[in-house]
C-alpha cells in the first residue's frame, strides 16, 4: 500500500463532513453564475455532469471543467462559473425547490451544461489542521475513473429523479466524494509538511495518530517515542522537520483545535471540553486559547452564534 493511501486510511475516520447540495443548474448559451465567498470552514464544490464551463477566481488561473469533472475550493473562495463566450449572458432564473435543492435554468437557450453546486462543512476536530494544508483548488478528472464516474452519475440521477430520500442519499455520496478528492490530491501532490505529512511518515505517523486519538492523555516524549519505535531525539527531529514543531507542541495544537471546534459548534459545557482535551480547568483552557488564538471561550462562542451557517 502506498504511503498516501496509508494517510487516508488513518485520516478518513476522523473526517466528518456535512455536505450541502445547493443548486441543480441547467444552462445554455452564454451564461454567468457568480458565487460569493463561503464562511470559514466551508469548502465550495461544483460537479459538472454535462457540457463544459470555466471557473474564474480573482488573481488565479481560470479552471476549465468538462463533463464528469469535480471542482473543490477548500477555502471557499469567491468565484464565477461561466459558459459560452460570456458576451451576452442569458438570464439565470431559480425555479421551485426539488429534493430541497434549488433548480436554476437559463431562459431562451437549450440546456447544454448541467452542474451540481454546493459546499462541504468540515465538522472534524482537526478541520483547521487539515484545511490550512490544502491548496485553493482541487480538480478531480473522472475520465478513466469508473468508480468516481458512477458516483457522480448516481448523485445526478438521485437529484433528477425526485424520489423519496434523494437529497439524503446525494448528501452521503457527496461526503464520499470529498474523501476521494483528498485521495486524488494526495496521490498527485504528496504533502511536504503538516498533519497529512506526519501521518505519511513512518517516524511520526503512529505518534501523531495516538495524540489525535487521545488528546486528553498526559503524553510524554518517552511514550510517544516508544509508540513510534524511534528514539526521543529522532522523533523530535522528525516532527520539527515535517510540521515545524516538536511533538508536544503539536499536541497543544491538536487540543486547542478540538476545543475551539467544540466551543464554536456545540453547546457543551466549557468544563467538559477542557477535561476532554487535557486541561485541568475552564480557566486553564481559557488562558491557552487566549495565548494561541487571542480570544476567550465566551467571545468565541458568541461570535459563532453570529457566523454559524444555518443547518442543512
Amino acid at each position: 500500500m502506498s504511503p498516501h493511501r496509508d494517510v487516508l486510511s488513518l485520516l478518513a475516520p476522523m473526517l466528518r463532513v456535512r455536505p450541502e447540495l445547493q443548486d441543480f443548474c441547467r444552462f445554455g448559451g452564454d451564461w454567468s453564475s457568480p458565487h460569493q465567498s463561503e464562511a470559514k470552514g466551508w469548502a465550495a464544490f461544483h460537479i459538472l455532469t454535462k457540457g463544459a464551463c470555466s471557473v474564474e477566481r480573482k488573481g488565479q488561473p481560470t479552471v476549465r471543467l468538462e463533463a464528469g469533472d469535480v471542482l473543490l475550493l477548500p477555502h471557499g473562495d469567491a468565484h464565477v462559473a461561466r459558459g459560452g463566450d460570456g458576451r451576452s449572458p442569458q438570464q439565470i432564473i431559480g425555479t421551485t425547490q426539488k429534493n430541497a435543492i434549488r433548480v436554476k435554468e437559463t431562459e431562451g437557450a437549450e440546456f447544454e451544461t448541467e452542474l451540481i453546486c454546493g459546499r462541504l462543512y468540515l465538522e472534524s476536530a482537526t478541520d483547521d489542521l487539515l484545511l490550512r494544508l490544502l491548496p485553493h483548488t482541487i480538480v478531480l478528472r473522472l475520465s478513466g475513473q469508473q468508480a468516481c464516474s458512477r458516483l457522480v452519475e448516481t448523485i445526478r440521477d438521485e437529484l433528477d429523479a425526485d424520489r423519496a430520500g434523494a437529497a439524503a442519499i446525494a448528501r452521503d455520496l457527496a461526503s464520499a466524494l470529498f474523501v476521494m478528492l483528498l485521495r486524488v490530491h494526495l496521490e498527485a501532490e504528496p504533502p511536504a509538511d503538516g498533519l497529512l505529512a506526519l501521518l505519511g511518515h513512518r517516524e511520526t505517523a503512529k505518534a501523531a495518530l495516538a495524540m489525535l486519538g487521545d488528546p486528553a492523555r498526559e503524553w510524554s516524549l518517552d511514550e510517544l517515542a516508544a509508540i513510534a519505535a524511534v528514539s526521543r531525539a529522532t522523533l523530535v527531529r522528525a516532527f520539527r522537520r515535517i510540521c515545524g514543531m516538536p511533538p508536544l507542541a503539536f499536541l497543544t495544537e491538536v487540543r486547542l483545535s478540538i476545543a475551539r471546534n467544540r466551543i464554536t459548534h456545540t453547546a457543551d459545557a466549557l468544563g467538559e471540553i477542557a477535561a476532554d482535551v487535557g486541561y485541568q480547568s475552564e480557566a486553564a483552557l481559557s488562558r491557552a486559547l487566549q495565548r494561541h488564538f487571542a480570544i476567550r471561550p465566551g467571545a468565541l462562542r458568541r461570535s459563532a452564534r453570529v457566523t454559524e451557517p444555518p443547518p442543512v
